[in-house]
C-alpha cells in the first residue's frame, strides 16, 4: 500500500491539532538532516500586494490603533493592534491559533488577565492575529490548497513582515522585534514557523505541545481508559487526592488494571482523572475521518485478525458495541441541540481560537443541521463516538461520524455537509460504534523508534513490536501537514516552551521529547537559546474556565511572563529563569519538590492541616492550616495567599503578604460545622515585579488537604 496514494485519497479531514492536509506523505519519523532552505516573506510573490481596509483608533479593551487588511488575490486576513507611541517598546506579539481561524478573535475576549490585546500592550508590544491564510473546513479538509505551507507559516510570516512596515511608519526607529506563541495545534504551527523561516520571529513560546507521535495516539489510549474504567474512576480519583491511599489500582480487575497501567505509562497525568466526565473525544472528533480514510483496513483487521484486541478478546466489547438499525425521524439544528442539552453552546464567541475551542462554529450556523432524531430509541449503551451508516435514500452507503447518542437522538461529528443536507425522514440508518471501539488500541499498532520510551510497553525484549503494525505511522503525516515539517529542534532565535503537568490532551512528556531534539541540535548552546517551563495543576486549555477551580490553575499568566522574558532575553541578553527541574518515571513527568530545585517561574505551594494532608474531626471543631508559598529563583515575589476551605473554588479569604517576599509562610484556622468531606486549598500567587495590583503575569499554584467532618 503506497503511502502517497493513501494520503492523496484519504486524509481529507483536518486533525484536532490544526491540520491543513497535504497531498504527499511524510517520512515515518524525523531524522537529522542537512538544514533546509529557510523561508523569507520578503520576496514571496503570493503576498506581494498587502492592503488595509480598516484603520481607526479604539478604546477597548485599552487604547489602541486597529488596522485590518489582507493580501490581494489571497484569503489571508490580518488584524494589528498598535499601542499609543508612548507605550510602544519596539516589539510585537503574535498569537497562532490551533487551526487557521479568524483574525478578529481577540476582540471578543473580555478585558482582564486573559485579554491578548491588553496584555500585549501592557508589555510594550503591538499585537498581531491572522486567519492563518483562510479558515479550514474541518469536515472537508483542505485538499484544495495548492500549497499547505500557506497555512503552516507563510500567511502568518507575511502578515508579521507587513506589520513591521506599518510600525516603522507609525513609530519610527529600528526594526521591531517579533515573538510568536501558540498552543496545541498552534504549538505545532509555532514551532514549524520558527524552524522553517528566517528573519520573521526572533523568538517563540509554543505551549502544551505534542510530539510527532501525538496523533491519534494520545486520544486513542484515553478513549480506551474512559470506557473500560468509567465505573472505577471515583475510586481512582480518591486514591490520588490529598490524604488518599495513593494506590489507584486498588479494587480493579486484572483487565482494568492493565488498561490503567497502559495509559499511565503512556504519560497520562494520573491526578487529572478528576475530569473524566467531560473529557469526551476532544480532538479525536476532528481527526477520525482522516485516520479512517488513511488506514481503512484497520477496522476489519481489528475484529478478524490475531494480534488485535477485537479478535483476541471480543468479550471486552460485548456490552458496549452497538449496531442499531432504525430510520430518521427529523433533523436537529445546532440551536435545538443546545436547548435540549445535547450539546453546550458551540457558538459562544468569546473563547474562539483557544486550544480547546478552536473548532466551534460561528454564530450564523445556529440553524445548521447537526444531528437527527431517530424513529426509535437506541438501547442504552456507553457511546463515545460512532457512525451513522445510511442504507437507503439519496446518500445510501454514506457513513457520517457521530459524537453523541442519547435515546432517540444522535449528534454528528465532522461530517460531509452535502450528505447531511440530503438525508430525509424515513431514510434507513444504522448507528454503529465498531470503528470507534477499534480505535481504542490503535496506538499499539503504531510503535515508533526507541526515542519514544512510552511505547516500550509494546515492545518485546529484543525491541520489536508485540502487536501487528500498520503499514505506516500516521502521527508524522499529520504533524508535517500542520507545521510544514516534522519538529527537528533546529531553529534560529530563542524559545521558551510552556507545558502543563496535568495536561490530558498533550501528555507532558512530549515537551521533554522536543527539548531533547533541541539539545541534539544546539549542543552547548542549548541553555543560551531554550527553556522548558512546566506549570503544575494546569490543564490543556488556554481559555477562561470555571472547571474544577479548586483543583486547577490557568497557565495563561505563565505565557504572558514568558513573552516578556523572551523579549528581555533577545533584546537585552537577560537570561530568563532556568528550565523546570523534573524527571520522567515510566511516562510520568515528576517535578522537583521545592522551589529552589524546581526552578521555572511558578511558585511552589505546600499546605498542611493539623500537620498532615488529612484530618478527621467532629462537626463544630476548628482546625489549623499552615502553608508555604515559595517563588523559584529570579521569578519575582509572592503577591497573594488565598484560601478555599470548602473546596468549591471560591478563594475568598486571604492572608496578608509582606511586599517583595520570596517566600510566605501563612497560617489560619477554620471551623467546620457540617459533616462531609472537604478538600481545602491554599492558592499562592506570584508576580514578577511583585505588583499585587497588576492583572497580568499573576502566576498561581495550589496546595490542598482533606478534611473529614463526622
Amino acid at each position: 500500500m503506497r503511502r502517497s496514494r493513501i494520503w492523496l485519497r484519504g486524509v481529507v479531514a483536518a486533525v484536532a491539532m490544526g491540520l491543513p492536509v497535504v497531498a504527499q506523505a511524510a517520512d515515518p519519523a524525523p531524522t537529522p538532516a542537512a538544514a533546509p532552505a529557510l523561508y523569507s516573506p520578503d520576496n514571496d510573490p503570493f503576498f506581494a500586494q498587502p492592503y488595509v481596509d480598516v484603520d481607526e483608533w479604539r478604546d477597548a479593551p485599552v487604547r489602541h490603533r486597529y488596522v485590518h487588511g489582507g493580501f490581494k488575490g489571497t484569503d489571508t486576513r490580518f488584524s494589528f493592534y498598535f499601542p499609543p507611541k508612548e507605550q510602544y517598546q519596539g516589539r510585537f506579539f503574535q498569537h497562532i491559533t490551533p487551526v487557521p481561524d479568524n483574525e478578529n478573535l481577540a476582540q471578543a475576549m473580555p478585558a482582564g488577565e486573559f485579554n491578548k490585546i491588553g496584555s500585549s500592550i501592557a508589555a510594550g508590544a503591538y499585537f498581531i492575529e491572522t486567519n492563518g491564510g483562510g479558515k479550514i473546513d474541518l469536515a472537508k479538509g483542505s485538499l484544495a490548497l495548492s500549497d499547505p505551507t500557506i497555512t503552516a507559516y507563510r500567511a502568518n510570516a507575511a502578515s508579521a513582515a507587513y506589520s513591521r512596515k506599518l510600525a516603522l511608519e507609525m513609530y519610527g526607529g529600528k526594526r521591531p522585534y517579533g515573538y510568536a506563541y501558540g498552543g496545541s495545534g498552534g504549538g505545532y504551527r509555532t514551532i514549524g514557523s520558527i524552524e522553517n523561516t528566517r528573519g520573521v520571529w526572533d523568538g517563540v513560546v509554543p505551549y502544551v505541545i505534542g510530539s510527532t507521535m501525538a496523533i491519534p495516539n494520545m486520544f486513542t489510549v484515553r478513549m480506551q481508559a474512559l470506557r473500560v474504567l468509567r465505573d472505577k474512576f471515583p475510586g481512582i480519583i480518591d486514591a490520588m487526592e490529598p490524604g488518599g491511599s495513593g494506590d489507584p489500582y486498588a479494587g480493579l480487575t486484572p483487565y482494568e488494571a492493565s488498561v490503567l497501567r497502559e495509559i499511565e505509562q503512556m504519560g497520562f497525568p494520573m491526578k487529572s482523572w478528576f475530569g473524566y466526565k467531560t473529557m469526551g473525544l476532544h480532538g479525536f472528533a476532528a481527526l477520525y475521518g482522516g485516520v479512517a480514510m488513511a488506514d481503512p483496513g484497520y477496522f476489519t483487521d481489528f475484529w478478524t485478525k490475531s494480534g488485535y484486541l477485537g479478535h483476541d478478546h471480543p468479550e471486552y466489547f460485548t456490552k458496549d458495541r452497538v449496531q442499531f438499525k432504525t430510520t430518521v425521524a427529523a433533523p436537529i439544528t445546532a440551536a435545538e441541540a443546545a436547548r435540549l442539552g445535547l450539546s453546550t453552546n458551540p457558538f459562544e464567541q468569546k473563547d474562539r481560537g483557544g486550544v480547546d475551542t478552536a473548532y466551534k462554529g460561528p454564530p450564523e450556523e445556529a440553524n445548521k443541521v447537526v444531528g437527527f432524531r431517530l424513529s426509535s430509541a437506541a438501547p442504552p449503551v456507553y457511546f463515545l463516538g460512532g457512525e451513522l451508516v445510511v442504507s437507503s435514500g439519496a446518500v445510501k452507503g454514506k457513513k457520517l461520524m457521530l459524537s453523541t447518542l442519547s435515546g432517540d437522538s444522535v449528534l454528528l461529528g465532522f461530517a460531509d455537509p452535502k450528505a447531511i443536507e440530503q438525508i430525509r425522514p424515513g431514510d434507513e440508518v444504522t448507528v454503529d460504534n465498531s470503528n470507534f471501539l477499534a480505535m481504542e488500541t490503535y496506538h499499539r499498532h503504531q510503535v515508533p523508534g526507541r526515542d519514544f520510551a512510552v511505547w516500550d510497553q509494546f515492545r518485546k525484549p529484543d525491541g520489536t513490536p508485540i502487536y501487528p503494525q500498520r503499514p505506516m505511522l500516521l502521527g508524522p503525516l499529520f504533524v508535517k501537514s500542520t507545521s510544514g515539517s516534522l519538529q527537528t529542534g533546529r531553529f534560529e532565535g530563542k524559545m521558551i516552551v510552556a507545558a502543563s503537568l496535568w495536561d490530558r490532551e498533550a501528555m507532558p512528556w512530549q515537551a521533554d521529547w522536543y527539548a531533547e531534539r533541541v539539545k541534539e541540535n544546539l549542543g552547548g548552546r542549548f541553555d543560551q537559546n531554550f527553556r522548558l517551563w512546566y506549570t503544575d495543576h494546569a490543564l490543556h486549555g488556554d481559555e477562561p474556565t470555571e472547571e474544577a477551580a479548586s483543583r486547577i490553575v490557568s497557565y495563561v499568566p505563565v505565557l504572558q511572563q514568558a513573552l516578556s522574558d523572551l523579549a528581555a532575553w533577545v533584546e537585552k541578553g537577560t537570561p530568563p529563569p532556568a528550565s523546570t527541574g523534573y524527571r520522567i518515571d515510566k511516562g510520568q513527568v515528576v517535578a522537583a519538590p521545592t522551589a529552589a530545585q524546581r526552578h521555572g517561574i511558578q511558585p511552589v505551594v505546600t499546605l498542611r492541616v493539623q500537620g498532615g494532608d488529612r484530618v478527621e474531626i467532629a462537626a463544630g471543631q476548628t482546625v489549623s492550616f499552615s502553608g508555604t508559598i515559595a517563588v523559584p529563583p529570579g521569578a519575582g515575589a509572592v503577591v497573594a495567599a488565598e484560601w478555599d476551605f470548602e473546596g468549591t473554588g471560591n478563594f475568598a479569604q486571604t492572608s496578608p503578604i509582606r511586599r517583595g517576599a520570596k517566600q510566605a509562610n501563612v497560617t489560619i484556622a477554620h471551623r467546620y460545622d457540617k459533616p462531609g468531606t472537604y478538600f481545602a486549598g491554599l492558592r499562592g500567587v506570584s508576580q514578577r515585579q511583585g505588583d499585587p495590583a497588576s492583572p497580568y503575569g499573576r502566576i498561581r499554584n495550589l496546595g490542598r488537604v482533606r478534611v473529614i467532618v463526622k
